[in-house]
């Protein structure tokens, strides 16, 4: 889901990379450039089940975040969020068919990242869970790139609940879903967000500027690192279109904007051929 002013960003960001490459190998971490699974991932069991400007990196210190206590106060806290997000009916949303709410899961307690993407698909509509479909299989490969597991990171929408034929959620349906979601911030308080595609970066950076100018700069929302990047569904679009060098850039892209995170992180960068 995504709107035109994304589309021609992205088509413009394509053509400069490919300028960029001049033909050179591209080396990506190991599984993020094999052929695509089909078969829908394994998802843990969700700790929460339901029914501004570009800065300089320098700039920007690491969040390190305020671990909660051991009685569980962020776990606590987005069940809360939860419970209210599945009574919500302020935005039309709410009865335009959809099947379960989507209010994210993952790691409740200060985890090193936190996905934040668009709204619910068709199979997270389904199951009641974030980036469980198509996209979601990219995203868990973004994930395990990183050196990480879906039950290590926390993962969210900017709506929670699926908008008809999977448009893009409206100014109105993001507003009143954003409170949702800026408290589920606070409570995971995450060391940096990573927000995956136009909407995301629209909706917590309340920026009109289009994902591939924003994609790769670090930012900031509430003194939270954040680096923005392609959503997951736009990267495999290039598949669906049997377009495999454009895949292959936009990739690389991606791949660029998740090392800058591993390194703010201080975390080893996964070599190519070595597990």
């Amino acid at each position: 889901m995504s709107d035109w002013t994304d589309i021609v960003d992205g088509v413009i960001g394509y053509v400069t990379l490919l300028k960029e490459l001049g033909g050179r190998v591209v080396e990506l971490p190991p599984g993020f450039f094999d052929a695509w699974d089909k078969a829908p991932p394994t998802v843990p069991p969700p700790h929460v089940r339901a029914p501004s400007r570009a800065v300089e990196d320098a700039a920007l210190p690491v969040a390190r975040g305020d671990a909660h206590p051991p009685g569980g106060g962020g776990r606590e806290a987005l069940e809360d969020i939860a419970r209210r997000v599945g009574a919500c009916a302020e935005c039309p949303l709410h009865a335009a068919g959809r099947t379960r709410v989507v209010p994210g899961q993952g790691n409740p307690d200060a985890p090193d990242v936190m996905f934040i993407g668009e709204a619910p698909g068709e199979e997270e509509d389904r199951q009641g869970l974030a980036f469980v479909g198509a996209a979601g299989q990219f995203l868990t490969k973004m994930i395990q790139a990183m050196g990480y597991t879906r039950d290590e990171v926390f993962i969210a929408n900017i709506c929670k609940c699926r908008p008809p034929r999977n448009r893009a959620p409206e100014a109105q349906e993001m507003q009143k879903c954003l409170p949702f979601l800026r408290e589920q911030i606070r409570a995971v308080r995450p060391k940096v967000i990573v927000l995956l595609g136009g909407t995301a970066i629209k909706g917590i950076l309340n920026s009109q500027t289009g994902v591939t100018r924003m994609q790769g700069v670090w930012t900031a929302y509430e003194g939270i690192p954040v680096m923005p990047t392609y959503h997951p569904s736009y990267v495999i679009r290039f598949e669906n279109v049997g377009d495999a060098a454009g895949m292959k850039a936009v990739k690389l892209q991606v791949w660029n904007a998740l090392k800058l995170v591993l390194a703010r992180l201080g975390k080893p960068v996964p070599q190519p051929g070595k597990k």
